[in-house]
């Protein structure tokens, strides 16, 4: 007959035992409260991240947008200038009193401080021969023809007093070397002259059938000239890209040129114009 096994007392845990056991499930649980807090902390954090992302990307935009916006504004003013201005006659500097104005007709009715020559567009070369007779005659403002600019303009002077006058032209804006084949003819009361950049070669060097400018950007500085009171004086100028000139080769075709006149009153006393 088998033996019954005896069975195991099993013997009461001790106070000290039993504190130990609650210490732990107190470290345990506490890891867990702790496991939960740095959870929900941790993801506010992802969301404050979340939403900082957000401010800026809105922010990034609204520079971005405000850029293009600026952008766009130049780009507009741009292309007023250069449908505007690529003839543009202006008042300059007025002294003791004295005053010229300028206008498209003889009756000065539409007088004022600054004229649109206008533009000629799609031209290709041609040759001073080419161009018709009598463009300084009877017709004014802009009367351009096939692949040339014409413009007839008065100055006056509308003051009581007899004054002197400086004019300089200077060209304003160049693309694909146009300037290298321009010719500009001024006339000034019937009398004109016909003015050219100078020799690609030699900037010292006149072209044969023209002017040399007075520098790279000014085509002429005229000092002095007199003008009583009451008095018109007459000016037309003409434009063209010139075949004869050696420059005028395929890589100036689409090229643009600005250009802009002002006249400026002498003034008595040379000091004031250093002021």
């Amino acid at each position: 007959m088998p033996f019954r096994k005896k069975n195991k007392q099993v013997e009461a845990p001790t106070p000290e035992e039993v504190a130990k056991l609650g210490h732990k499930h107190e470290v345990e649980a506490a890891k867990d409260k702790k496991s939960s807090v740095y959870e929900h902390f941790h993801a506010q954090e992802d969301a404050k991240a979340v939403a900082d992302a957000k401010k800026r990307k809105k922010r990034y935009a609204i520079i971005l947008g405000s850029l293009l916006a600026v952008l766009l504004i130049m780009y507009i003013i741009s292309m007023l200038t250069t449908q505007w201005g690529d003839l543009v006659i202006s008042i300059g500097d007025l002294y003791d009193g004295k005053s010229i104005m300028l206008s498209e007709s003889a009756s000065f009715d539409d007088a004022a401080v600054k004229l649109n020559g206008g533009s000629v567009k799609d031209v290709t070369n041609i040759t001073k021969a080419w161009l018709p007779k009598g463009l300084d005659g009877a017709k004014t403002g802009q009367h351009n023809g096939e692949n040339y600019l014409a413009y007839t303009f008065f100055l006056k002077n509308t003051g009581d007093q007899d004054l002197k006058y400086n004019t300089t032209m200077t060209i304003t804006g160049v693309s694909k070397s146009a300037d290298e084949a321009i010719r500009i003819q001024i006339y000034k009361n019937g009398k004109d002259n016909t003015y050219a950049k100078g020799s690609y070669r030699n900037r010292k060097t006149a072209e044969t059938d023209a002017t040399k400018w007075v520098d790279t950007d000014d085509v002429i500085k005229t000092k002095d000239s007199p003008l009583k009171a009451g008095s018109v004086d007459k000016f037309t100028v003409v434009m063209w890209i010139e075949g004869n000139d050696p420059e005028c080769v395929d890589a100036i075709r689409g090229g643009t040129i600005r250009s802009q006149m002002v006249f400026d009153v002498v003034p008595d006393n040379p000091d004031e114009a250093n002021k």
